[in-house]
């Protein structure tokens, strides 16, 4: 009989991706003696924001972004949809949430001194965050299309087209047209729905990669 070589012996294979093992990482991650409730903001918003997301794709079904049907459609999804108004409410609400705790956030990572070195970087990306919330804040409040909605972003148009230099290039970019009217509703919409949700996930990736490899800061 010859002797079984190594090579004739049956290895079990890898799992390729152990999700388990993963999933084991992250909730028996140490976290730091020092960290209180008031290190929790961020992680609140992120919170926020997967609510906005999950609420936000049942407003989108139902949304016509034409201002012929805009109302209307948001008016159907609050009466006739199952929970409508329910869904509506909480993403209204997520999203005035979400706009305080990245405030919030951003406040207390000024005043406990986490933006020095070696978390430069990521205090950037977290003021790119913060303006992508306000972005978020801004192009949705226009969707319902409503007599508050047309002239607050109205007012905020003017608002922009003050600014020295590039005030009238921007307005004319958020308008679409001389007033704000269809062109506008779309454009809003499609910042609201593809654009700035794409760029936020890649910004928050970012910013939780880098958290994960410098860790929490330490107090004062």
């Amino acid at each position: 009989m010859q002797k079984a070589t190594a090579a004739d012996v049956a290895v079990p294979p890898k799992p390729r991706f152990n999700l388990k093992a993963m999933i084991s990482d992250v909730l028996n991650h140490e976290v730091p003696a020092h960290v209180t409730w008031i290190y929790c903001f961020g992680g609140i918003t992120a919170f926020l924001f997967m609510i906005q997301v999950v609420t936000g794709f049942f407003l989108w079904l139902y949304y016509k972004p034409m201002p012929a049907q805009a109302y209307q459609s948001v008016q159907d999804f609050v009466f006739k949809f199952p929970f409508g108004w329910l869904f509506r409410s909480i993403h209204r609400w997520s999203a005035n949430g979400m706009v305080f705790m990245v405030i919030v956030h951003m406040l207390r990572v000024f005043l406990t001194g986490s933006y020095k070195t070696p978390r430069q970087l990521n205090w950037v990306i977290g003021m790119v965050l913060l303006l992508l919330t306000f972005g978020f804040a801004v192009t949705g409040f226009l969707l319902p299309w409503d007599q508050q909605a047309y002239w607050v972003t109205n007012e905020f148009i003017q608002v922009v087209q003050s600014l020295p230099l590039a005030g009238s290039l921007l307005a004319g970019l958020l308008k679409g047209g001389p007033q704000v009217g269809a062109a506008t509703l779309t454009r809003f919409f499609t910042f609201h729905v593809y654009v700035l949700p794409a760029i936020i996930v890649v910004f928050l990736g970012a910013h939780f990669v880098i958290i994960r490899k410098q860790g929490i800061s330490g107090p004062l």
